[in-house]
C-alpha cells in the first residue's frame, strides 16, 4: 500500500514538472498554456499536497507573473483561476500569495476598463481566497484600495434594477456582483474586522435601494448576508445603518414576504433570512425595537412562527428575533401579548425537545413578565407617559375583549409562576432526599458498629440494652430498619470480616438464630445473638428486628473447658429449651440435626457417617461434612475403576 502511494506522489510530482516547462516553453501558444493552467488546476484541487510541492518548484511565482504580464486575457483568466485554487486548498500557499505586490495587481485588473467581466471574477476571486480567515489579508485588501474598488463595483456591477437572468450578459455581470458581494463580506467578518465594517458603511444606501426596487431571491440573500456581517457586534454600524433608514426597509420587506409566505414556500424562507439580517440589527441595541413596533413586525414573527415548513433552526431563528424585539420595548410585548404570543411560548417551551429553542422561548417570556403583571393590574395604575397613554386609550376602544385578556395574561402569569416554582421544589426535593439517605446510611452504619461492639465485649449491660432498643425502635419507625433488616448478609459480612469467628445458622420458619464463637471457643464464649423476623412479604415486607435478650452471661465461671463440638450443643440445647416455653416452637426439638445430639457418645468414622446420613434435618456444619465426604468417595471410586480399566 505504502509503494502504491509512494508511486502516485511521484507521478504527481513527475506531472507537475512536465506542466510547470510546458508553460515556459508555450509562451507563444496561449491555448496551450490554458490547457496546462487546467490541468494543474485539477491536480492541485484533488491534492493539497500537490500544491505545496508546485510551491517549492517555483510554480506559484511563475504563473503569478504569468497572470501579470500575459497578453492574452484566456491565459490571465485561467492563472488567476490556478492562484486561486491552489491558495484556497492550502494555507502555506495562501501565505506566500497573501502579498500587497499581488493586491495592486488584482486592483489593477478591476479597475482596468479593457479587463473583462470574466477576468475580473477570476480577480475578485483570489482576492476572496487570499482574505478569507486571514486577518493579514483583510488589511492588504484596504490598505492596497482593493476594497474601495468591490465597493464601487457592488454600487455599478447591476445598472438595472429588472433582473433578468436569462440574458447572458446581465447573467455575468450578477455573477460578478454575487461574488463582490461575497468577498465584501469576508473583508468584514470572519475574523470580525472593525474599520472594513466602517468602510462599507457607505454602501448600505445603496443596498437599501436594491431591497425596495428588486425583492428578489438573488438579490434580498447576497445583500442580507452583506448588511448582518457587517453589523455584526459594531454598535457604531448599527446605529448608522438605523439612521439611513435601514431597519425601516428590512421591516418592510419582511411584511411583505410574510404576507407572500402563505402562498410560496420560497417567501417563508426568505422572510427568515431578512428575520436573521433584522436581529443582527436590534441584538446589541434592543432599544431601536421601537423602530420595529411601527410594522407590527412581533405579529409578522408569530405568523411565521407557525409556518410549518420551517426547521428548528429557522423558528430559533425567529424566537432569538423576538426575544431582542421585546427586550426593551413595551409596545413590542404588549403585541406579542395581544397576538397570543405567550401561550405559543409556552407551548414551545413545555412540547420541543430541542434545547436552543427552549432557551429563546424562556427569553422571551421573561422579558414580558413585567408587561402581564401590569396588564394583570388596571389600566389606570400604570405609569405611562402622554403618547402611550393615547395609545393604550385607543386600543381600549378598539378591542372589546380586553379584560378577558387581563384575565388570560393573569392565568399565563401563574402559569410562569408555577413553572418556576416547580423547579425551585423540584432542586429542593433533591437536596433533602440526598441528606436524608446520607443520615440513613449514618445511622445503620453506627447500628451495625454498636452490635459488632458488643458481639466483641462480652454482654451488655441493662441499661445499654434499653438504649439500643429504643434506638432500634426508632429506626423502625421511621423505614429505616426495614433496609437494614432485608439484607442479613451484609450483617454477617461486616460482623465476621471485623472479628472472624465460627459460626453456625440455623433457619427454621419465622425464626434464625446466629451462634458465634471465637476461634478459641474452648476457653470464651461472648455471645449469642438472636434475630426474629415477622411478616416477611414480597416488594413491601416490614422486617421487625428485635434486640436478643442476653440470655447467657461470664460462660466463662459456669462452663469448663470442653471441644468446639460440646461447646456448640450445649449452646443450641440451651436455646431449644427456652424455645419449648412458647407454643410456635413446640415441634423443634423433633426437627434437630442428629450430628449435634449425639455429640459425647461413642462416635467413630463409620458410626457417625452412618448417622448424618440417615438425618433429614442437617445442620449447615454436618450437611457441608456429608457432602465432602460424598465427594472424596466419588473420587476414590472413579480413580479404582480407572487403575482397574490399566
Amino acid at each position: 500500500m505504502e509503494s502504491e502511494d509512494t508511486k502516485k506522489i511521484q507521478e504527481m510530482k513527475t506531472d507537475l514538472n512536465l506542466l510547470l516547462e510546458c508553460l515556459k516553453y508555450q509562451m507563444d501558444n496561449p491555448f496551450s498554456q490554458k490547457e496546462a493552467l487546467v490541468t494543474i488546476h485539477s491536480i492541485c484541487h484533488q491534492n493539497s499536497n500537490a500544491g505545496v510541492y508546485f510551491r517549492e518548484i517555483g510554480g506559484l511565482t511563475f504563473v503569478k507573473d504569468l497572470a501579470k504580464s500575459s497578453e492574452h486575457n484566456v491565459v490571465k483568466e485561467a492563472a488567476l483561476y490556478t492562484l486561486g485554487t491552489v491558495a484556497e486548498q492550502n494555507v502555506y500557499c495562501q501565505q506566500t500569495l497573501c502579498t500587497s505586490e499581488l493586491f495592486e495587481d488584482l486592483a489593477w485588473f478591476l479597475s482596468d476598463n479593457d479587463s473583462n467581466t470574466n477576468l475580473k471574477r477570476m480577480s475578485v476571486y483570489v482576492i476572496l481566497v487570499l482574505v478569507s480567515n486571514n486577518r493579514t489579508g483583510q488589511t492588504l485588501v484596504r490598505e492596497t484600495g482593493c476594497i474601495t474598488i468591490l465597493s464601487q463595483l457592488f454600487r455599478t456591477a447591476l445598472s438595472k434594477y429588472e433582473l433578468n437572468l436569462s440574458d447572458k450578459n446581465v447573467f455575468q455581470s450578477y455573477q460578478l456582483w454575487s461574488s463582490v458581494c461575497s468577498t465584501l463580506c469576508v473583508c468584514v467578518n470572519n475574523p470580525q474586522n472593525d474599520e472594513n465594517q466602517m468602510l462599507c458603511c457607505s454602501l448600505f444606501p445603496h443596498a437599501n435601494d436594491w431591497l425596495i426596487n428588486c425583492m428578489k431571491p438573488e438579490i434580498i440573500r447576497p445583500i442580507c448576508s452583506f448588511i448582518g456581517l457587517t453589523l455584526a457586534n459594531n454598535t457604531y454600524v448599527q446605529k448608522h445603518f438605523i439612521s439611513v433608514g435601514g431597519l425601516d426597509v428590512l421591516s418592510q420587506v419582511l411584511v411583505q414576504l410574510e404576507s407572500d409566505s402563505h402562498k410560496t414556500l420560497s417567501s417563508a424562507k426568505l422572510a427568515v433570512v431578512v428575520t436573521k439580517t433584522v436581529d443582527a440589527c436590534i441584538a446589541d441595541n434592543p432599544t431601536f425595537g421601537v423602530v420595529l413596533a411601527k410594522y407590527h413586525i412581533v405579529s409578522k414573527l408569530l405568523a411565521l412562527l407557525l409556518h410549518e415548513s420551517l426547521d428548528s433552526g429557522e423558528k430559533f431563528s425567529i424566537m432569538l428575533t423576538l426575544g431582542h424585539c421585546t427586550e426593551d420595548c413595551e409596545e413590542n410585548q404588549y403585541d406579542l401579548f395581544k397576538n397570543n404570543g405567550l401561550p405559543l411560548m409556552i407551548q414551545a417551551l413545555t412540547e420541543s425537545q430541542n434545547e436552543e429553542l427552549n432557551k429563546a422561548a424562556t427569553f422571551v417570556l421573561h422579558n414580558c413578565k413585567k408587561i402581564t403583571e401590569k396588564l394583570s393590574l388596571s389600566l389606570g395604575e400604570h405609569s405611562f407617559d402622554e403618547n402611550e397613554a393615547e395609545q393604550f386609550e385607543d386600543i381600549n376602544v378598539k378591542e372589546k375583549n380586553l379584560e378577558e385578556r387581563w384575565k388570560k395574561a393573569k392565568e399565563i402569569l401563574h402559569r410562569i409562576e408555577e413553572l418556576e416554582r416547580e423547579g425551585n421544589e423540584e432542586e429542593i426535593r433533591r437536596e433533602k432526599y440526598k441528606d436524608h439517605v446520607s443520615s440513613l446510611n449514618i445511622n445503620i452504619q453506627n447500628t451495625l458498629k454498636y452490635l459488632h461492639a458488643e458481639s466483641i465485649g462480652g454482654g451488655p449491660k441493662a441499661d445499654k440494652d434499653k438504649s439500643q432498643s429504643r434506638k432500634l425502635k426508632s429506626y423502625k419507625s421511621h423505614g429505616v430498619m426495614s433496609q437494614a433488616c432485608t439484607n442479613d448478609d451484609q450483617m454477617k459480612t461486616l460482623l465476621k470480616s471485623t472479628n472472624p469467628v465460627n459460626a453456625c445458622y440455623r433457619e427454621s420458619g419465622k425464626n434464625k438464630t446466629l451462634c458465634k464463637a471465637n476461634s478459641s471457643c474452648s476457653q470464651n464464649l461472648h455471645e449469642e445473638t438472636t434475630f426474629e423476623k415477622k411478616n416477611f412479604v414480597s416488594q413491601s415486607s416490614d422486617h421487625v428486628f428485635k434486640h436478643p435478650t442476653p440470655i447467657v452471661k461470664n460462660r466463662k465461671q459456669q462452663l469448663p473447658v470442653t471441644d468446639p463440638f460440646t461447646l456448640c450443643s450445649d449452646i443450641i440445647n440451651k436455646e431449644v429449651i427456652s424455645f419449648l416455653a412458647t407454643n410456635s416452637c413446640s415441634k423443634m426439638l423433633k426437627y434437630r440435626c442428629s450430628g449435634c445430639i449425639a455429640v459425647g457418645k461413642s462416635l467413630n468414622s463409620r458410626n457417625f457417617s452412618k448417622l448424618l446420613h440417615s438425618c433429614p434435618y442437617q445442620c449447615d456444619r454436618h450437611k457441608v461434612i456429608v457432602e465432602a465426604e460424598d465427594r472424596y468417595k466419588s473420587e476414590l471410586r472413579k480413580s479404582l475403576i480407572c487403575n482397574k480399566s490399566n
